[in-house]
């Protein structure tokens, strides 16, 4: 048995939360097509008979603007140093900038194995691969690439392999049954927000903060759930809910058909918005909403 913790960690939008999703075969991680998805260190347990391995989900590397990006990017900074292996993602569809091989290069250089996940290839042409693993050899990037596609499932398993291979020989580190470290309330929390993220133009998706004060399972077996959706602005406010509430009630329907197939099971969904003014660069307000740094 070889067990232990993989950080995976690459530029915002480079497909990590897509990957480990579709690795771990359940959701632990929102995804949508916007960067600052991922907003917290998550854990994906990937169990089978002969290994586990714990993917660490963490913030896409993004240049801070705000309190809650920098705490973003030292949660990531942190992850990378306290795993045995570094799995560094990068979106294959985008090509290689200058900057790529340079903080694959930053990362490699903590001293810990690392592999590079090439992502997308679905969606990009196959001549283009060649050339861009050309490009990082030449760059001096001394890690193995794995072109792949979580879509498709392609090359996955081999990914698998090469990550396990790395891996300490050891226990298990979580029961067999367990995929996430998160609890089922955090989850319900993502949903929203993922939700949000899709719905939502420009920064009202990234000012919002999802705040749930009910979450329970009533003697029918429906869940309660009632949340605020927290937002920066008083015009936000009016965009998210939109004329006579039909915004927010397209947004609520699509959460809580995503919530019930999450729970397997009804859920009655009440939603508030709430504005909090610059929450993102007051501690106190970030500290109340669950961002803070990890001991």
């Amino acid at each position: 048995m070889r067990s232990g913790y993989v950080a995976v960690i690459g530029k915002a939008n480079a497909g990590k939360s897509t990957l480990i999703n579709v690795l771990v075969g359940e959701k632990v991680a929102i995804v949508s097509p916007k960067p600052q998805t991922t907003r917290d260190r998550i854990l994906g347990v990937l169990t089978r008979e002969d290994r586990q391995i714990v993917f660490v989900d963490t913030p896409g590397i993004y240049r801070a603007r705000n309190a809650l990006t920098d705490l973003m990017m030292r949660t990531t900074e942190n992850s990378a140093k306290d795993v045995d292996v570094i799995l560094y993602v990068h979106d294959g569809h985008n090509g290689i900038a200058p900057d790529d091989a340079e903080l694959m290069k930053k990362y490699r250089a903590l001293g810990l194995p690392m592999l590079v996940a090439y992502t997308k290839i679905d969606i990009m042409p196959a001549e283009k691969i060649p050339d861009d693993m050309k490009i990082l050899y030449e760059a001096g990037v001394d890690a193995d690439v794995y072109p792949v596609s979580a879509r498709k499932g392609k090359n996955l398993r081999r990914l698998e392999d090469a990550l396990c291979a790395l891996l300490p020989e050891g226990e298990k580190v979580f029961e067999q049954e367990i995929v996430s470290d998160r609890s089922e309330k955090f989850m319900i929390a993502e949903i929203m927000r993922e939700k949000i993220l899709l719905k939502y133009d420009k920064e009202i998706p990234h000012g919002v903060a999802i705040v749930v004060n009910t979450f329970r399972r009533r003697d029918d077996g429906v869940y309660e759930v009632n949340l605020d959706i927290v937002c920066e602005k008083k015009n936000h406010k009016a965009i998210l809910i939109g004329k006579q509430g039909q915004a927010l009630k397209e947004t609520a329907s699509f959460a809580r058909q995503d919530m019930e197939k999450f729970l397997g099971a009804k859920v009655f969904l009440t939603t508030y918005v709430k504005v909090r003014e610059d929450w993102r660069d007051r501690e106190g307000l970030m500290r109340e909403f669950g961002y803070r740094d990890e001991e």
